[in-house]
């Protein structure tokens, strides 16, 4: 356990010099707190809601002097308390480290801070002064005693760290306040510019993230969260084409020698998250694709009702317009192998596999060529080609399709729209305990899916090859398990068959292309997919991997997040030889595993105003057609939605021993 020399942190002081029987407090338990890099430990740590000094010679006035020059830095200036207050703090406690004589005394500064928290207009300015008063109100002696003397304070080592709720869920760490604020400011294009920067699929993103942002945003708290992914759509909608092209040419790095050339396996979300930003670094990057459209499973497992392919291509295309290449037709292990790539000259691999082999039931009567039986992805793809005018298909009478997920919603409203006269979902928990998003859920509810919860088949009928029906079992919720989920078990005697035409198994997917990877030396994990570190190297030199190809099905933001990781780890192993240690990322592991970003208040009462949302085709025209059902937002909608951000940034300073790398 770290040792807190003193310290407060939600009200409550931490002091090794008064004994635990008054004021004192235990230490606080805070994990993965020893050191920040290798061989540099952490002297003290500011936050939101407090501070710890585990170092007795720190100062604490040059510690607060480079909290608020961050906090003056990020001020918006909206709110005189903040705009004005974080600087006259940051200047005064400037000249007492700098041992001048203070433009104001520390009454003077406790004012300041107290009207900082009480009437700024944002979460910024609202705690940025948290940590300086709770240090004026339990240490005020340590402040005092280190600026008698007149004499300047040793200058510390460290860094500051500007985070909110949001951009901490969002796996690619989006400063979504920033972009809000530039549509509230009538600039989307610098909006857009925001979003680019870490991955070039905004306006798919704006259509099908399942919005990890919107479950951390602190206005639910309110009424309900800030329409982020509805805004963000807004914005790419808006911005599109020659914006957004522009925008990124002008951040490309100089371009590098021709020899300097990266191999991208898979146009899906990773892959060319992984290309875009390899190509803004300056690498000359070729995407080998097996299909003959870029997308991955963003083509092709999600229905155009969601995500117009049109809109896919066109953010797809970006890597073309910045100088990559498209590899259509070429299939790993069919016409290249990752020897092969080497051979050719490039200096590194990436592979952005996806998940595109379906998962089976495991039940009697199962089989693969039955007609009417189909996994979810198998489907999704029949559906792909139908609306591509590829290999239409139709379909009637009954279908059932089994699963909870987000690609079992999308197979049992695609069915509707190719005919079906019925579509259940059966799925052996309850719906809340569905993983798909629930304004999935509540679309495929308004367009007359059936929902069989608590429900599990247990056999597929079948007469002459093909299915006539599922056996079912009513399932019965039991006791929370370890995690406190519940499980469920079968009932006795509650077997009963469900006519139908159809079964659509979307229970899962899995790793299509392992065994090909795992001949060219890449090894695989128990789960059968690509094994990867923290770096996402995998086990051969040189060859990086991320996406649901390492982590199994997952979502297309973790996708974007994991071919942004892997280009910056592939630039540094391919520059440097190694890795290098990243100091906001430890930032953020650190607020991670000691769970430092509050979730429960609100400080400053805000008028309710609830959120907008897009406009929707009915629900009795849009089952019939493969039309997008939501629309874009008006100028007007995204205005009034992006002024209900609260703007929940937070500011988070370490003193180290050592400079910071």
């Amino acid at each position: 356990m770290t040792h807190v020399a003193y310290g407060v942190w939600d009200g409550i002081v931490y002091d090794r010099q008064t004994p635990p029987d008054h004021t004192g407090a235990p230490d606080y338990d805070l994990k993965n707190f020893d050191e920040f890099d290798a061989g540099n430990p952490i002297r003290a740590f500011f936050g939101d809601r407090g501070f710890f000094v585990f170092d007795e010679t720190v100062s604490l006035v040059d510690s607060l002097y480079h909290y608020m020059a961050k906090a003056a830095e990020q001020s918006c200036g909206v709110c005189t308390p903040c705009r004005m207050g974080t600087v006259l703090v940051r200047d005064a406690l400037d000249g007492m480290r700098r041992g001048l004589a203070p433009s104001l005394d520390l009454d003077r500064i406790e004012m300041l801070g107290e009207q900082m928290r009480q009437t700024s207009l944002c979460g910024l300015g609202q705690t940025c002064a948290v940590a300086l008063l709770d240090a004026l109100h339990h240490f005020r002696g340590r402040i005092e005693a280190e600026t008698a003397p007149g004499r300047p304070v040793p200058a510390q080592h460290g860094m500051a760290y500007v985070t909110a709720p949001c951009i901490e869920a969002c796996p690619s760490k989006v400063n979504v306040p920033r972009y809000i604020d530039y549509i509230r400011d009538g600039k989307p294009e610098n909006s857009l510019g925001v979003l680019l920067q870490q991955y070039p699929m905004a306006a798919t993103c704006g259509r099908v993230c399942v919005r990890y942002c919107e479950q951390a945003c602190r206005r639910k708290f309110v009424d309900e969260a800030v329409g982020i992914k509805t805004l963000k759509r807004y914005v790419a909608d808006q911005q599109s084409g020659p914006h957004a092209l522009k925008f990124t040419r002008d951040m490309i790095r100089k371009p590098l020698a021709d020899g300097m050339k990266v191999a991208v396996v898979g146009a899906g979300p990773a892959g060319i998250a992984c290309a875009y930003h390899l190509l803004l670094g300056g690498y000359h990057v070729d995407v080998f694709e097996k299909s003959h459209q870029a997308g991955g499973m963003a083509q092709i497992g999600i229905p155009s009702y969601r995500l117009p392919k049109d809109t896919l291509a066109m953010e797809t295309e970006i890597i073309a317009d910045l100088g990559g290449r498209f590899l259509f037709g070429q299939q790993l292990g069919r016409d290249f192998s990752i020897d092969d790539l080497f051979a050719r000259g490039y200096k590194a691999v990436f592979l952005g596999l996806g998940c595109q082999a379906g998962s089976r039931l495991g039940i009697a009567g199962e089989d693969a060529g039955l007609r009417g039986y189909f996994s979810g992805i198998d489907f999704l793809l029949k559906v792909h080609d139908h609306v591509d005018g590829i290999a239409p298909l139709a379909l009637s009478g009954e279908v059932v399709v089994v699963g909870g997920g987000n690609v079992a919603m999308d197979c049992v409203r695609s069915a509707l729209r190719l005919g079906a006269d019925q579509v259940h979902v059966v799925y052996r928990r309850t719906r809340e305990d569905m993983p798909a998003d629930a304004e999935e859920i509540e679309a495929a509810e308004a367009e007359g899916i059936r929902f069989l919860t608590l429900t599990n088949p247990t056999r597929i009928l079948t007469e002459n090859g093909r299915v006539t029906g599922v056996e079912l079992v009513r399932m019965d919720q039991t006791d929370p398990d370890e995690s406190g989920r519940r499980k469920v078990r079968p009932v006795a005697g509650s077997e009963h068959v469900l006519p139908c035409d159809h079964v659509i198994a979307a229970i899962g997917q899995q790793v299509e292309d392992g065994a090909l990877v795992q001949g060219d030396g890449v090894a695989l994990d128990r789960w059968n997919c690509v094994a990867a570190d923290d770096t996402l190297a995998t086990s051969r030199p040189g060859v990086f991997a991320g996406g649901d190809c390492t982590t199994g099905p997952s979502t297309l933001i973790y996708a974007m997040a994991a071919g942004q990781n892997a280009a910056r780890n592939i630039d540094d192993w391919i520059q440097r030889g190694s890795v290098r240690f990243f100091k906001r990322a430890r930032m953020r592991k650190l607020i991670a595993d000691n769970r430092f970003l509050a979730n429960d208040v609100v400080e400053t009462p805000v008028r309710n105003a609830y959120r907008v949302h897009n406009p929707e085709l009915d629900p009795e025209l849009r089952k019939h057609m493969f039309e997008e059902v939501e629309q874009t937002i008006s100028a007007r909608a995204a205005y009034a939605e992006a002024q209900r951000c609260m703007r929940c940034y937070r500011v988070y300073s370490v003193v180290t021993r050592h400079s910071i790398p």
